[in-house]
């Protein structure tokens, strides 16, 4: 392995994960002075996923001048919030391994939405970024301020680091930070740990150190170690990811849509209705038991033997933790746990059939609430970006002169354009 490579959490290497060095700070805040001004894609002169984050930050319209994390809860309400959440049980854990060693950076837990509940660490470290907005209550999710370890980590459910001038904000650029999803015993994303400060934080120690943490954070939630369980993630760039209790597995888009369709049909699935759900043309029954076959013997007992073909045990999925909070009318966690499109290259019509069907309730949800913030994330999601009834309802329900009524006029009047 190269000495700048570094492992990635699926297992594989590369050098998208290498933190830019100092000599290569430069070269980076250039591509970024040049994209802002001038939309000139950064292309290898940055890490992969800040790029990606880039061009997200660019299109929802975040101001790299002056991000607005919200803070939209009352003392109380935030208090409320904390005690409740499950990450609160843990941060006596993070204090005693990022905190009271006395180092010099800020250590921040998140809720799923990325809003910080409990924020400690160096006190002119943190004086300094409470200049910034970096405070208890505050969201900083991608949407509202740009590419930042904490948003970014939310967004791609992947531990990592952003240095200097790979924020999208430039009154970030003095800072780096180094952050990573936190999970409950279910596999979900609960929440997201931060740490924040000046050059020590730009080094792979920092962010080993803050998965360790997350490993000790995870285990104190479970009430102890906890034994790994089966879910597949069907939604957004990761969908196709089956979690298994040896390890995550990237599966071929078939065999993602397969799992997908007899985990929505518990009954089971004939091979004729299984070849009807696959595709809009004739699949022939020997095309599809060729499928499961070689299905099985990467799942081996989750599968069953017999026909109508059926899993043996109920297989969770990230779409269903959308429809849950959907179905008690939870937007902000259906929003928060919805990563994109179900299974997006899948022409499959069963899975198009799921997917315009979360896509659509979740819309509907959205708007429906009239709340600036959740339109405003709907707005940011792919679906959303071209949706000319959701930027209207932004641009009246959202406070004049705010961020988000500057970022939906501004959008309707690119679509307008578009139109002519």
């Amino acid at each position: 392995m190269s000495r700048h490579a570094h492992a990635v959490p699926d297992g594989s290497t590369g050098t998208d994960e290498a933190p830019p060095c100092p000599e290569t700070v430069a070269r980076v805040r250039e591509a970024h002075e040049s994209f802002v001004l001038s939309g000139t894609d950064p292309g290898a002169r940055v890490r992969r996923f800040v790029a990606d984050s880039w061009r997200r930050s660019r299109r929802v319209g975040v101001d790299p001048e002056l991000p607005t994390p919200p803070v939209d809860l009352s003392d109380p309400d935030l208090r409320a919030l904390r005690e409740e959440h499950p990450v609160s049980g843990a941060v006596p854990v993070v204090r005693r391994l990022l905190v009271e060693p006395g180092a010099s950076w800020v250590a921040a837990l998140t809720d799923e939405s990325g809003r910080m509940l409990w924020v400690d660490g160096d006190k002119e470290a943190r004086r300094r970024l409470e200049q910034v907005g970096f405070v208890e209550g505050a969201t900083w999710r991608e949407d509202s301020v740009g590419t930042n370890a904490l948003g970014t980590a939310l967004a791609t459910r992947r531990p990592l680091q952003v240095v200097s001038a790979e924020h999208w904000a430039r009154v970030v650029h003095p800072w780096s930070c180094a952050a990573a999803p936190v999970r409950g015993p279910d596999g979900r994303v609960v929440g997201v740990l931060d740490v924040t400060g000046r050059d020590e934080v730009s080094t792979w120690m920092a962010l080993a150190l803050v998965r360790a943490t997350v490993a000790a954070v995870e285990a104190t939630i479970a009430g102890g170690p906890a034994p790994p369980t089966l879910r597949l993630d069907v939604l957004g760039p990761h969908g196709g990811t089956l979690h298994t209790p040896t390890g995550r597995r990237r599966l071929t888009c078939r065999h993602a849509e397969i799992l997908l369709l007899l985990a929505e049909h518990p009954g089971g699935l004939t091979g004729d209705e299984l070849a009807v759900l696959l595709s809009e043309h004739q699949l022939s029954e020997v095309t599809v038991r060729a499928e499961i076959s070689r299905l099985r013997r990467l799942v081996g007992p989750l599968l069953s033997e017999s026909r109508p073909y059926r899993l043996t045990s109920p297989l969770p999925t990230d779409l269903d933790q959308v429809r849950s909070a959907l179905a008690i009318d939870d937007v902000p966690a259906a929003l928060a746990a919805y990563s994109g499109p179900v299974l997006v290259r899948s022409a499959a019509p069963g899975v198009a059939r799921l997917r315009e069907s979360l896509s659509t309730d979740l819309r509907s949800s959205a708007l429906a609430s009239r709340d600036a913030d959740l339109v405003g994330r709907w707005t940011t999601q792919e679906e959303g970006l071209d949706d000319w009834e959701a930027w209207q309802v932004l641009a009246r329900v959202a406070p004049i002169g705010s961020a988000a009524h500057l970022r939906a006029h501004t959008r309707l009047a690119q679509l307008d354009r578009s139109l002519r």
